[in-house]
Order: C-alpha cells, then structure tokens, then sequence
C-alpha cells in the first residue's frame, strides 16, 4: 500500500527533520521513518473502519426509531439496504480487518458529531436515493454503492482532513494518498472471497521496504559527496542561498540517482521536481529540474551512473 511515492515523500520530511535536530542518530531517524509508515498503514485501516461505524450508526438510529413510544409505519418497517450491505457485512468480517483492529485498536467515537452530520449527508444525497430504491441490491450493488459514497463524500473532505491531522502528524500528508488506496480495495473485494479477502499489505513487498530504508542511509551518510556535486552544479546561483527544502530534496533525489541503479533517471527526477512543487517554494520546480539535469550528466560523464 504505501508505494515509492509515499516513501520519498517521508524520507524527504526525516531528512528535513534530521538537520533540524542536534542530537541525531541514524538508527532513531530509520525507526522513525518506519514508525511514520506504519501510522500511514493505520490510516488505511481508520478509514476503512470509518465505513463499517457508519453502517453500525445508521443501525442504531433504526432500531432507536422502531422502539419509540409511537413508532411510524416507516420507523416499523425502515428501508433495509444499507445495514444489510454484503460489502459492509464482508469487510466487518474480515479476518485480516480484525486482527489489525486487534492488534492496533482504533475508534471513531470521539469524532462521532463529524460520523452523524456524514451519515445524515448521504442518506439525503440522490446516491443513497437510488441504492434505496433497488428492491434486492445485488452484491455488486452494495459495493458500487460504497464506492461512490466514499468518493464523494470522504475523498477530499477538508472537515475530515482537520479530524486527521489532529489525530495524527502523520496523516495530514498521507490522506490523499491513502484514500486512493481505500477506493482501490472496495473495487477489488469479491463475495466469492468472504472473510478471506485480501486488503492491502503494508508494502508491496520487502523490497520497498529495503528501498526505503536505504535511500534514507545513502541520503545521510554521502552528504559531503552530495552536497559538494550539488554546490558545483549551482554556479550561477548563491548556494548558501539555496532554499533549504529544495537543498533537502536535492540530496534525497541524487542519492537516488547513485545508488539506485534499476530506477529510471526520468522516474526519479519527475517524482522530486514533483515534491519540490508541493513542499517548497512556487519556483523550486524549475529550479529543482535545472539543478538535477546538471547533476544528472555530471554523473555520467563521470561515469558514476549509466541508466538512461
């Protein structure tokens, strides 16, 4: 789940960290940057959890309705199709769901106003009028239902985005990012896989893993290097008044280059400029592009990369 993107995103912010902290250890910044991966992966699992609690509320605001003193024709009889969602009941039951819950428990109750005002917006949306209105969902139904109430009302909420980054430091630069991967599970769940549907591993693989690990340990330990190749390539420019992120992203993106001989240098320079144009200034873009081509064919005709 948390895929080449994310990564260099976070080593670029323990880079940045490591230079703003005296006392720094290589071994605290590695645990660092996997304890950041871990509450990404978290967030996978809060998001999907925040489906099931509005499931479970809207179940609760029934059976409060049916046990009135005075219960409508309607409160006796509600519609029913979204508390016997099959996509809601099989991502409950999930085994691989559970045990992270398990292991790692988390909770929408403290957020339970932003859980209601959410549930009473898409029960009033022409999304829900329609699944309401299908006299026997199919599955396919109940998961294409989720699929465009999540889309449309979680993706991209700015009130839940504040709820996020008052949960965790962490997520304020992951959701985006995360919120694709939750729409890419519901679309990949299948009945046929009941509790035993796969929900997206941590990493790809362990060779991510390792990835990201080492081109935290090259950015760090080849300073020197780096910033001497970077500083030669800056001629025309006051290094020392180099924007200190575009400096950071700079280091992460030619330690990459060096020691990272199957990426592409298109690949690494396009994912960096991109960053650069996020966290940094409106021009760091440009600037970032033109420093790295530099850089890029110094090292070849150095011989020290040889990737096209």
């Amino acid at each position: 789940m948390i895929n080449r993107n994310l990564i260099r995103i976070r080593i670029v912010q323990i880079v940045y960290s490591w230079y703003q902290n005296s006392n720094n250890n290589l071994r605290n910044a590695e645990k660092e940057l996997l304890f950041g991966f871990q509450k990404s992966y978290d967030l996978y699992y809060y998001l999907l959890l925040l489906m099931v609690r509005i499931t479970d509320l809207y179940e609760n605001r029934i059976e409060a309705k049916r046990n009135k003193f005075l219960p409508s024709e309607e409160d006796l009889n509600p519609n029913t199709n979204l508390t016997e969602n099959k996509f809601i009941r099989q991502l409950r039951d999930n085994r691989q769901f559970r045990k992270q819950l398990e292991e790692r428990p988390m909770s929408w109750d403290e957020n339970e106003t932003f859980v209601k005002n959410l549930l009473d917006r898409i029960l009033e949306s022409e999304t829900y009028e329609n699944y309401a209105g299908l006299a026997n969902p199919t599955y396919a139904d109940d998961r294409e239902f989720w699929r465009k109430t999540f889309k449309q009302f979680i993706y991209v909420n700015e009130e839940l985005d504040d709820i996020l980054e008052d949960e965790s430091i962490y997520w304020n630069d992951d959701v985006e990012i995360v919120q694709t991967f939750v729409l890419k599970t519901i679309k990949q769940f299948s009945e046929e896989k009941g509790d035993h549907q796969a929900l997206l591993p941590m990493f790809k693989d362990l060779e991510d893993r390792q990835y990201a690990l080492k081109l935290l340990d090259e950015t760090i330990v080849n300073e020197k290097q780096i910033r001497t190749l970077l500083e030669k390539n800056t001629d025309k420019w006051d290094f020392d008044r180099v924007a200190f992120m575009d400096l950071i992203i700079m280091q992460v993106a030619v330690a990459e280059l060096m020691a990272f001989e199957t990426i592409p240098t298109s690949v690494t320079l396009n994912e960096y400029i991109d960053i650069a144009k996020s966290y940094s200034t409106p021009k760091s873009g440009t600037f970032v592009n033109g420093i790295l081509d530099a850089v890029v064919s110094e090292l070849k005709k150095e011989n020290i990369i040889f990737k096209n």
